[in-house]
């Protein structure tokens, strides 16, 4: 599957993520993260975690005719159930423990 850097920036903005958060999650420096973004060439490994992170927090990519993100069903109606309370900030810190506890159960 086709991971992309714009597909990288797209599903941090939707899960409310900031860089720091994607590199903890996925075990890389917050250096790599950027690198990725900026579109640098790293190794398959060190994408695929990227991807496996984001892909835990509820991320789905779609490589259609151009190439996106989506929230899976479960991520978006705990974005839904949040949005309701009107706190951006809410969002983003349920996306962030999502991440750290799919990262704890990892180890």
């Amino acid at each position: 599957m086709i991971f992309l850097p714009v597909q990288c920036r797209m599903a941090r903005a939707a899960l409310g993520l900031g860089v720091r958060e994607l590199a903890a999650a996925a075990k890389v420096s917050i250096d790599t993260v950027a690198r990725f973004e900026r579109g640098e060439e790293l190794k398959e490994r060190t994408i695929d975690a990227l991807r496996r992170a984001l892909e835990v927090a509820g991320v789905e990519f779609t490589n259609g005719d151009q190439p996106g993100v989506r929230l899976t069903k479960a991520a978006a109606a705990h974005s839904t159930k949040a949005a309701s309370a009107s706190n951006p900030t809410v969002i983003a810190k349920a996306a962030r423990r999502k991440v750290a506890k799919a990262t704890e159960k990892k180890r």
